[in-house]
């Protein structure tokens, strides 16, 4: 990294620049401020969060995980396209979010300094978010990530100012104890419910009670299910206020052990150079590609232990919050690592699409969410719990078409998309200009 400018250096050299011109009043990035890898990441990870999602859009909640809460046949095409989402997708996606989320927080505070600004605007900002991700979660769909991202943002805030190496220490670590912990959790539910460990006298009453928790997530889905199939909107909300009210909180509390790691893992990257070109194209290539086929091959030998179990609940809560954790984060990095590296060399009409669904991810995230309100509830198309899996990866792959077909000429005439120029207004106070 010798002779490499690191986003600190950078940083100074633009508080230097502002003193110079008297350009120090507060602002959102400007166009020529943008770090383009950033971009392509995070539009290829909105498009992979609703591959991820796309099930529980359109199944079931619990069909997510659970494919026996498929109202549709699952038959074996789609048990190996559900070991095949296991391995490419879950939780690879947003790993990838939740590390430029950390970045772009660094980033963010980065540009506020240099301009005379303090964390108080990034705090307002991430409160601005709290509230997009209640009017999502309550209103729109219960998979909102945005609430927690604003909860676990308040927390790495003060951290901002750690050293680098801090950081990336304490979200390796972090992570790693999260991964040993979610394992040790969801093991033993796994081995009461569905091994002959369970029928043995001393687990007898355990085994009956982990039974009958499964019995009544799922009993809760089919209500759920029910409702959004008649079209009874209302009814939808009102259930999900009252039976699953306090469930953000939950969310913050169980996914705190990856979520705060990844986000600092972000950080630390950010400001030792890794999305900016300061790392060697050998070293990228090399961290990237080991990640990548070490992480893949740890998750596709968990997928197959799955299928030999016939996909059972906990066995797939297990795999899918704990085992495969440390893969995910192999993964992770590896996937941003090759992304920082290629992205560059990818110029076509197709990477710069790319490019502006990443810049115009809140919108996309949020829009794809109302939109599968409109495919799927029974007051709309009506289509829930009608796809298959093949056909919900088809869903899939025409509404990230539409992503990529009016992300790039939106941006060619406006400067932020829709949902982001109001975040930037909410942030600063101001009605900024939209129009190029």
């Amino acid at each position: 990294m010798s002779g490499a400018t690191t986003p600190d250096m950078a940083g100074r050299q633009l508080a230097a620049s502002t003193e110079r011109t008297g350009e120090g009043a507060i602002a959102p990035v400007r166009r020529g401020e943008r770090i383009e890898s950033l971009d392509f990441i995070r539009g290829i990870a909105v498009m992979g969060i609703l591959a991820a999602n796309i099930v529980a859009f359109g199944q079931p909640f619990q069909a997510y995980m659970y494919p026996d809460a498929f109202l549709t046949e699952h038959g074996p095409v789609s048990d190996w396209l559900l070991v095949a989402q296991f391995v490419i997708i879950d939780s690879k996606m947003r790993g990838l979010f939740t590390l430029l989320f950390g970045a772009g927080l660094y980033l963010f505070m980065e540009r506020t300094w240099a301009r005379g600004g303090t964390r108080w605007r990034q705090i307002w900002r991430l409160f601005i978010l709290l509230l997009f991700g209640l009017i999502h979660y309550y209103l729109i769909w219960a998979g909102d990530i945005l609430l927690y991202y604003a909860v676990i943002g308040f927390l790495i805030v003060p951290c901002l100012k750690w050293g680098a190496e801090a950081q990336l220490l304490t979200g390796l670590i972090g992570f790693v104890f999260g991964a040993l912990l979610y394992s040790a959790m969801l093991t033993f539910p796994y081995l009461v419910a569905e091994t002959s460990l369970g029928e043995q006298a001393q687990f007898s009453e355990v085994r009956e009670g982990t039974l009958e928790a499964q019995a009544s997530a799922l009993a809760d889905s089919n209500v759920e299910t029910e409702l959004i199939r008649s079209g009874d909107y209302a009814g939808v909300l009102s259930h999900r206020l009252s039976e699953h009210g306090a469930d953000p909180i939950g969310n913050v509390l169980i996914f705190a052990l990856e979520t705060i790691p990844l986000m600092l893992l972000g950080v630390a990257l950010y400001r030792l150079g890794f999305f900016g070109g300061g790392f060697p194209s050998r070293k990228m290539r090399l961290w990237g590609w080991t990640g990548l086929i070490i992480g893949a091959l740890l998750n596709f030998g968990i997928g197959l232990f799955l299928m030999s179990t016939g996909f059972g609940y906990y066995a797939m809560l297990a795999a899918f919050v704990g085992w495969s954790s440390i893969p995910q984060l192999l993964m992770v990095l590896g996937l941003a690592a090759l992304m920082v590296e290629y992205s560059d060399r990818w110029r076509g009409e197709l990477a710069e699409r790319v490019r502006a669904a990443g810049r115009a991810a809140f919108t996309n995230y949020l829009g794809t969410s109302i939109l599968m309100l409109f495919v799927f509830q029974g007051w709309a198309l009506g289509l829930f719990g009608e796809l298959s899996r093949p056909e919900l990866y088809l869903v899939t792959l025409l509404t990230c078409g539409l992503m990529l077909l009016w992300s790039k000429p939106w941006l060619e005439r406006f400067r932020y998309g829709p949902l982001e120029w109001l975040w930037r207004c909410l942030t600063y106070g101001k009605v900024f200009p939209i129009r190029r």
